[in-house]
């Protein structure tokens, strides 16, 4: 970082005083050399003259348009007094115009006087006085220029700044909308089966006691599952979690695990499979594995025990089908105010579809004309995106 970045008012003030000393005590020699003016020799209206127009240049980040008149006026004085050099102020204002000022139209009428004046400044020069008025166009549109090619430079870095941070709140809410996502979809199957045993536990406990210690046992197992869970997808959250000691995410080889844990809450699923699980991109596994489990927990919330259900898997052209049925038939036991209850919206559908979507696939879920749900699932084994 620069000083006139870092430290703008010092830096200012030290240019200030810098332009005052070239501008009072630099004069031209011969053979366009530069000789040090010794102070005996400084005109009595010079050195004042000088003085004001090199301390304006203090104010020239926040009234550039201003220090450039005054910049222009004193180099007038000058000149007409004999000075010389009076054009390092003018320089260096329209400079500060260019990168702090707006364009308007003074800066072209700013230009042509301090041209005029260069033309003016080297009358008694050897030079044509056309070859004086094309250098000072060259410095003096070149001068300002310069500031308003830093400016603009200046603007687009800031701007470039500001979208990246927008991109960045962007991800950062779709990242949190998708872990929205996976949390209803674990955490729902797991609540869905802790209600449906939790839910089997009272209806048996007066007739089957150790029925229903068994069915609030694995109400037990289900919450430390989704425990364990939850735990691992607010990991994502936290940054600095070790996550060196969380475990993988599901894919269609747990499936028999899932479907053990349906079987236990009391719906008879079978799966046929004809495509095997292995070699598929992970998105794509995890995503199979993720439509199926909220099929499933659907049978479990609208159906309940008894229920049965099939759950189909096979290949298509570049793409896995994943297909779950049910008929049903089961017998709900999550009556009460809190039931959930046939064709009942929520969030499931629109995960799975959200899902698909991802991979450029798509969801197909309806009832079954002869009672029942069906959900249809086509999923590139590509996994790209529509």
């Amino acid at each position: 970082m620069n000083p006139f970045t870092r430290w703008p008012r010092a830096a200012d003030a030290v240019l200030a005083f810098a332009a005052f000393l070239l501008t009072v005590f630099l004069e031209d020699g011969p053979g366009d050399s530069l000789l040090i003016r010794p102070p005996g020799e400084v005109s009595l209206l010079v050195l004042p003259v000088s003085a004001a127009g090199a301390a304006a240049l203090y104010w020239r980040r926040r009234g550039p348009l201003i220090v450039l008149g005054v910049a222009l006026a004193v180099w007038a004085v000058t000149i007409a007094g004999g000075g010389e050099q009076g054009g390092l102020t003018v320089l260096i204002a329209l400079y500060s115009v260019g990168r702090h000022g707006a364009v308007n139209r003074y800066v072209p009428v700013g230009i042509t006087v301090a041209i005029i004046l260069l033309g003016i400044d080297g009358r008694d020069d050897a030079a044509p006085w056309l070859e004086v008025v094309i250098v000072g166009i060259l410095f003096m549109f070149g001068s300002w220029y310069v500031g308003r090619r830093l400016r603009l430079r200046g603007e687009r870095a800031a701007q470039l700044l500001r979208e990246q941070t927008a991109e960045s709140r962007r991800i950062l809410a779709e990242e949190r909308t998708r872990i929205a996502r996976e949390l209803h979809d674990v955490v729902a199957h797991r609540v869905s089966l802790m209600t449906i045993q939790a839910g089997a536990a009272k209806a048996v406990a007066a007739q089957d006691l150790d029925g229903a210690l068994q069915a609030m046992g694995a109400v037990e197992q289900a919450g430390r599952q989704a425990l364990d869970e939850l735990r691992h997808l607010l990991g994502v959250l936290r940054p600095e979690t070790d996550l060196d000691g969380l475990g993988p995410q599901p894919g269609l080889a747990d499936l028999p695990r899932l479907l053990a844990q349906i079987r236990a809450a009391g719906v008879e699923v079978a799966l046929v499979a004809d495509v095997a699980p292995d070699g598929l991109p992970a998105r794509v596994d995890l995503f199979a594995y993720r439509i199926v489990q909220e099929a499933l927990t659907n049978v479990l919330k609208h159906a309940g025990p008894g229920a049965r259900t099939e759950v189909r898997l096979g290949a298509g052209e570049s793409e896995i089908v994943i297909e779950v049925l049910n008929d049903g038939h089961g017998t709900a036991v999550m009556a009460g105010p809190g039931a959930v209850r046939a064709g009942t919206g929520g969030h499931g559908l629109v995960g799975m579809r959200e899902r698909a979507l991802l991979l450029g696939g798509t969801v197909d879920a309806r009832p079954r004309p002869g009672g029942g749900f069906r959900v249809v699932a086509h999923l590139p084994t590509e996994g790209r995106p529509a």
